[in-house]
């Protein structure tokens, strides 16, 4: 069954903190599981009474299988200074809607979630490339299910800025191979967004498991709009290793571009992040380290920017332990 997934940002802040306002208690063990799970109990609670709207009788049990992460951090580089950040994703089983159709709701990067021209985030959006502001975003998405092969989308919503900003997308996307030998993801995006007009996004995917242990990932992107500058584009080739079921350590290498603007190097450079569950299966820390080479002023000297970062992703309905980076 197709999950919904919902991204929400700031605004769970204050639903994480309020159960720790009201604690009793100095116990750490006791607040951090009341925290727990109090954001577990509310977002199940909530998922159920959406669907129920739409007339469904399933059990409470149904909406249990709910899953996801909450993910505050601080970022720090020499050029943009402080960022601090919170990402908020969870899928949320709603059958009484069509198994085909996710609904979104919260705080994204729109260049990340409607035009697709910048890299995905984690939980936390890099510390990496331009800095667009996370703005909340309503939408609903619909996919032809075939994880194998081709299959399409589309998309519809608005973006609330200083004013509403409607888009629509469609995609074709072809996934070929596995990540064992080499799993190949290619994906067309054609789209209108009020503030971009017309546009068209091309994106490669390519990951190979390099040993049990290790995740080879590259991806490149380019997008044409009658907005943009030319061709605005990245590449990304990215390492993860697993050091056990609770540990992992990732490395990145970036670049961005946009062949018209009046600096059309953007920014390249280097991440590394080290992860590791602290206190409970469901609680990872994430710390960060990185160099760039950022330019937004023509003429100015490229020089290298050093940055850092701590994160922590709090996982609910689920313990897995993943390597994939929410920082980055």
């Amino acid at each position: 069954m197709r999950n919904v997934q919902w991204v929400v940002g700031t605004a769970l802040l204050g639903l994480l903190v309020s159960p720790l306002v009201r604690s009793q208690t100095n116990s750490e063990d006791a607040w951090l599981d009341r925290t727990h799970a109090y954001t577990y109990d509310k977002l199940w609670r909530s998922a159920m009474g959406l669907d129920r709207l739409f007339g469904s009788q399933e059990s409470a049990a149904v909406y249990q299988t709910l899953y996801g992460s909450i993910s505050p951090a601080i970022l720090w580089d020499q050029f943009h200074g402080f960022q601090p950040k919170l990402r908020f994703r969870v899928n949320v089983p709603l059958p009484r809607l069509s198994e085909r159709f996710n609904a979104v709701i919260g705080r994204v990067n729109p260049d990340e979630f409607i035009t697709e021209r910048a890299q995905q985030s984690g939980g936390i959006p890099r510390q990496f490339g331009p800095r667009g502001d996370d703005e909340t975003v309503f939408g609903l998405s619909y996919r032809t299910p075939r994880p194998n092969g081709g299959s399409y989308g589309l998309g519809a919503g608005v973006r609330i800025h200083s004013s509403l900003d409607p888009y629509l997308k469609g995609d074709y996307t072809y996934v070929h191979g596995s990540p064992r030998a080499l799993l190949v993801t290619a994906r067309q995006t054609l789209f209108w967004q009020q503030s971009e007009n017309l546009g068209v996004t091309s994106r490669i995917d390519l990951d190979h498991f390099l040993s049990e242990r290790t995740l080879l990932r590259f991806t490149t992107s380019g997008t044409l709009s009658q907005k943009s500058k030319g061709l605005r584009g990245f590449a990304d080739a990215s390492l993860m290793h697993t050091l056990g079921s609770s540990r992992a350590i990732i490395g990145s290498l970036n670049i961005e571009w946009e062949t018209r603007a009046p600096v059309s190097l953007r920014e390249f450079g280097t991440v590394l992040a080290y992860r590791r569950s602290i206190h409970r299966e469901w609680l990872i820390m994430e710390l960060r380290s990185s160099v760039t080479w950022p330019k937004d002023v023509p003429g100015a000297a490229r020089t290298p920017s050093w940055g850092v970062g701590v994160g922590v992703e709090m996982l609910f309905g689920t313990t897995q332990f993943q390597a994939l980076p929410v920082t980055f």
